[in-house]
């Protein structure tokens, strides 16, 4: 697979994200999934996915920088949200934060396989 290629999935995963689209999460997603070391596999990393969307209603995942060298991709997403509650420990509580991610991911038969996410707590802290 090509870098392109796999840029391109990364792009229909995180459209499949903002959609919402939970049936067709396996599509991108290992059935052996790890996330930060921890071995969630599919059903455990929707259940996170969709416990997000729990708590920011209006979550959406914008990609604003992408690096793809197969079988990795390297990701900053940009986040401009509203958490309804506590959010990494934060009393955020409907306030509008933006904040970004950096996330690498090891893609395994064309699935994500494991992923590693470091969420800019402080960006968020500043804006409370």
């Amino acid at each position: 697979m090509t870098g392109a290629e796999l840029a391109d999935i990364y792009r229909d995963y995180i459209a499949c994200l903002n959609r919402q689209d939970w049936p067709a999460l396996g599509q991108f997603v290992h059935e052996t999934v790890d996330h930060n070391s921890r071995p969630l596999g599919l059903a455990g990393y929707r259940a996170m996915l969709e416990q997000d969307f729990r708590e920011i209603p209006d979550l959406r995942f914008d990609i604003e920088l992408l690096i793809s060298e197969p079988p990795n991709i390297a990701a900053r997403l940009k986040f401009d949200c509203t958490p309804i509650g506590t959010f990494l420990g934060l009393a955020v509580n409907g306030r509008r934060v933006s904040f970004c991610e950096n996330v690498f991911y090891e893609f395994r038969d064309g699935k994500i396989r494991q992923v590693w996410s470091v969420i800019d707590k402080a960006a968020i802290e500043a804006q409370l």
